[in-house]
């Protein structure tokens, strides 16, 4: 069989399967629900808890039982969801920063889902799961390599779960690419490229919509994102959203079950545009032009695995360009990337040393959670990837079982946050990721996409 033809032949194999020895379907069967019915508690329900609390309204087996927020027009404006979906008026806790507290008091409350300012979503995990309740937390998890830690030991100690909501990890592309490299599609993996590279420019200023012009104030005078996240960008130079696209390539690289990572390092460009962003819009004599904002622009980090692979990691958040997280899949049978959508796979692609689209790929390699899901999905936010983090939520508590991504996920994929700003203040110095696991990395298995649930 010459070149050609055999190349043929294995294309023909990989997009029919014919070559693989693996049963069509990925998935294990679901556990038995304990719960027929899942009673949610919603802590936060500004623009992002309001998509989850969308989410949850479709669905017969949830009921919401309350609601908590300290901004009056975020709790009417959820009432007024939950009375248009013909659903029981929940309790609300809305009397300054602790009421959530009395929240978790309840016991007619199952699960809670957190979409706060990110310094809360630590605190308010902690306490829920103290309060025996499973705690689904929006990204990032947390601030500080402290909260990491003290996420991991209060699950420990309480026995109560903790689900990171990083919806990416369910993005289409992205699940079909881990569905190949469980099949051996990209040989042994050596690397992978991320990213959050988003223009969140007029998030962090104006009014919080992004899809509006308008002022460049943040803090007390903005409202919703631009009220608190614009702050981080003054204080902290780092990472500061490395979840979106750490999670999927954490999946693809088995962290915590099979590997883990072991250090980092980080560089930061100068901070140049939130600056030229005030000046355009107010103009050089506005108050916030006198702003120093610490972030660089462009921050880029570099992890080690305990098996020898590389990821880089990018955050641009501040800079005119396209949205991308910049996903490249990479191993020593080929390479996938996420801008262009394209794929080489070495005696598979039609001609060496040229790319090729996805679509075919995508579409034989679909993970079985998209093809049961699809239709369900098709009225959820961010592609439909809210349904499918939610689902997993809601179906882990139904189930009382662990969560597709746990406590340890939610504390090694956050910590990058705190460590890369260490290793920018440190010259870039390689920087010690924690084992969280404690040891547990090297016999614990993957189960994310591998059961019928999640």
């Amino acid at each position: 069989m010459n070149s050609t033809t055999r190349r043929s032949f294995l294309r023909t194999a990989a997009l029919t399967g014919a070559a693989l020895p693996f049963a069509s379907s990925l998935l294990q069967a679901a556990p038995p629900p304990v719960l027929s019915k899942v009673r949610l508690a919603f802590i936060g329900v500004g623009l992002r808890g309001r998509n989850h609390l969308q989410q949850a309204l479709y669905r017969d087996d949830v009921e919401v039982t309350a609601i908590c927020d300290v901004d009056p027009d975020a709790i009417a404006k959820s009432n007024a969801m939950i009375q248009k979906a013909g659903r029981k008026e929940p309790a609300v806790y809305a009397k300054g920063d602790q009421d959530f507290l009395n929240l978790l008091k309840r016991d007619d409350i199952d699960g809670v889902v957190i979409a706060t300012p990110w310094e809360w979503h630590t605190p308010m995990a902690v306490a829920t799961m103290k309060a025996g309740k499973y705690a689904g937390l929006e990204v990032s998890a947390t601030v500080t390599l402290k909260e990491s830690w003290d996420l991991v030991n209060t699950f420990e100690k309480t026995g109560s779960h903790c689900m990171l909501l990083e919806n990416v990890c369910y993005r289409r592309d992205v699940m079909a690419v881990l569905n190949m490299i469980r099949q051996g599609m990209f040989g042994e993996m050596l690397y992978a490229h991320c990213g959050y590279q988003h223009d969140l420019r007029e998030v962090k200023f104006n009014d919080g919509k992004r899809a509006h012009g308008g002022g460049v104030e943040f803090g007390e005078k903005a409202i919703s994102e631009a009220r608190w996240r614009t702050q981080h960008s003054v204080d902290r130079n780092g990472d500061l959203y490395p979840t979106h696209g750490l999670g999927p390539v954490a999946h693809w690289m088995n962290i915590n079950r099979g590997n883990r990572f072991t250090h980092l390092t980080s560089t930061a460009t100068k901070a140049r545009s939130l600056h030229k962003y005030v000046v355009d819009k107010g103009g050089p004599d506005h108050p916030n032009a006198k702003v120093n904002f610490k972030l660089g622009d462009v921050v880029t980090t570099v992890i080690q695995c305990a098996n020898g692979e590389n990821i880089v990691i990018m955050h641009d958040t501040n800079s005119p360009r396209p949205y991308s997280l910049g996903f490249r899949a990479q191993g020593t049978q080929g390479i996938w990337m996420d801008d262009g959508d394209t794929i080489y796979l070495e005696g598979v692609s039609q001609k060496a040393h040229q790319w090729e689209p996805f679509a075919a790929y995508q579409e034989k390699y679909d993970h079985p959670l998209w093809k049961q899901h699809a239709q369900s999905a098709e009225n959820a936010g961010h592609g439909g990837i809210d349904f499918f983090v939610l689902r997993a939520f809601i179906e882990s508590i139904k189930a009382q079982t662990a969560p597709p991504i746990d406590v340890y996920d939610a504390a090694a994929w956050s910590v990058i946050s705190p460590l890369s700003e260490q290793s920018i203040a440190q010259g870039s110095k390689p920087v010690e990721i924690p084992d969280f696991t404690r040891g547990k990395w090297k016999t614990n298995k993957p189960i994310f996409g591998l059961n019928a649930i999640y």
